[in-house]
């Protein structure tokens, strides 16, 4: 005990003495979802004036880094984010932020294989027990790669962050470390509550929920309509459900103290709840601190399809922008705009259909309203310029709508523009019909 905490004192350094150790130059790595270091963020801001050419990589932006604040026209300060979130398409927008596309499973390899050099890296922490370990806490992710390739290696202590047990690459200890930095304010987590889901929402829930199946897997994405899921199933009298997933949310606690979730099923980590990263709200945090029935995982292990595969009966539950009538999934982009990123989709789909039993759900409304406030089909003909394919055609399999649940494997081209057609709101469906014709997918013989 007495020699961990000597080595705590003597690497204890002050957020301004750790903005100090980047250099010109340098790539700088900040933490992952509802943790960053948000006071070596603004002693970092202080430096702008001494500083050219410092590029930062983090993972779903949840506050306003105040590097940008200060350097307006990204003259000194260049940040780019692993996956978008509204205050990234805020910066982007501004031309302040960039998108670093991946598959997300990959993302600890990107570093380990050299692609993704760290001059330094800020990483969130819980406050060290009397071993000498340290918490990652919500976001294990990327974290333990980052923190083996780092030149220099800072922890940022938040004694506010609940400590979330693994699973694996949970921990570090201040043997494997350069600094330490306390944190003066010891901020809460960010809250992120789920998307109340619409009406909408919930038809297509129920959609999906009349499919699933007592000894289920549950994978849930973002959005208003897997919350749904989640609430329902929490209500439902489903039982012995397992989970494995990317994100940990709130409903996933609803549902366990619903007593829907035992995980007995499961062929790995039978019991547990395993998960990459959590965000939600404090009824999360606090059921996460030292609750071993939750598990955290770097994602590579999460989010590996041959992992996933392992694991029978497979639900998982994702989001989409736009679907086109050939079945490319679009997810992250629409016509040039970036909107969110490819995260889990792409490797939950794929494991999914690797697994015995297992299903992979795109679901996305029929409609959205344009800002000029009509109503716009999410079923297109084709994806336009700067639409960014997530889930390509050949992997895609069920996609769902209000109107219905569509199994696109196998299917040829017209049999899928049949299908999809037939998810889209009738509004469309006669102006679909005569593009599916223009593009030659469609047989007189179709019906809608």
């Amino acid at each position: 005990m007495s020699n961990v905490l000597e080595q705590y004192k003597s690497k204890l350094i002050t957020a301004e003495a750790a903005a100090k150790l980047v250099k010109s130059g340098d790539w700088v790595q900040y933490g992952e979802f509802v943790q960053q270091p948000l006071e070596i963020d603004a002693a970092l801001a202080e430096r702008k004036d001494e500083l050219k050419d410092v590029k930062i990589r983090l993972v779903t932006m949840t506050f306003m880094p105040k590097i940008c604040q200060v350097d307006p026209k990204r003259e000194v300060f260049c940040m780019n984010d692993w996956h978008f979130s509204g205050v990234s398409r805020k910066l982007q927008e501004a031309d302040l932020c960039n998108y670093i596309s991946l598959v997300y499973h990959e993302g600890p390899e990107h570093y380990l294989r050299g692609y993704d050099p760290v001059d330094i890296c800020f990483q969130p922490v819980t406050a060290m027990d009397k071993n000498g370990y340290f918490n990652i806490s919500t976001s294990n992710s990327i974290s333990t790669a980052v923190l083996d390739v780092a030149k220099i290696k800072v922890l940022y202590v938040n004694t506010s962050a609940p400590w979330c047990c693994g699973g694996n690459g949970e921990i570090v200890h201040i043997s494997d470390v350069d600094y330490v930095v306390e944190s003066q304010a010891n901020p809460p987590l960010v809250q992120v509550p789920g998307v109340p889901p619409s009406d909408v929402d919930k038809k297509i829930a129920e959609l999906i929920l009349s499919e699933m199946q007592d000894g289920d897997c549950i994978q849930l994405g973002i959005g208003g309509m897997p919350n749904a899921v989640g609430a329902m199933i929490a209500q439902s009298d489903l039982k012995d459900l397992g989970v494995h997933t990317e994100m940990l949310v709130d409903s996933f606690v609803d549902m366990y103290e619903a007593g829907r979730l035992s995980g007995k099923k499961k062929q790995i980590d039978k019991g547990k709840m395993a998960y990459t990263f959590a965000m939600g709200t404090n009824k999360l945090y606090e059921f996460l601190d030292h609750n071993p029935v939750a598990a955290s995982y770097p994602v590579s292990y999460t989010n590996n399809p041959f992992v996933i595969g392992q694991i029978d009966n497979m639900v998982c539950i994702n989001n989409a922008i736009e679907v086109d009538l050939f079945g490319q999934v679009a997810s992250e982009a629409s016509s040039g705009r970036h909107i969110s990123g490819t995260g889990g989709q792409w490797d939950f789909i794929f494991g999914s259909y690797k697994s015995r039993g297992g299903r992979g759900y795109v679901a996305l409304t029929s409609t959205v309203k344009g800002k000029d406030g009509s109503l716009q089909s999410r079923i297109v003909p084709g994806l336009l310029p700067g639409t960014i394919v997530t889930v390509p055609r050949s992997m895609a399999y069920y996609i769902v709508t209000e109107y219905g649940i569509f199994n696109q494997k196998g299917k040829s081209t017209w049999e899928r523009a049949e299908g999809l057609i037939n998810l889209a709101h009738p509004q469309f469906r006669d102006e679909l019909i005569k593009e599916a014709e223009n593009y030659k997918i469609w047989r007189k013989s179709n019906k809608i």
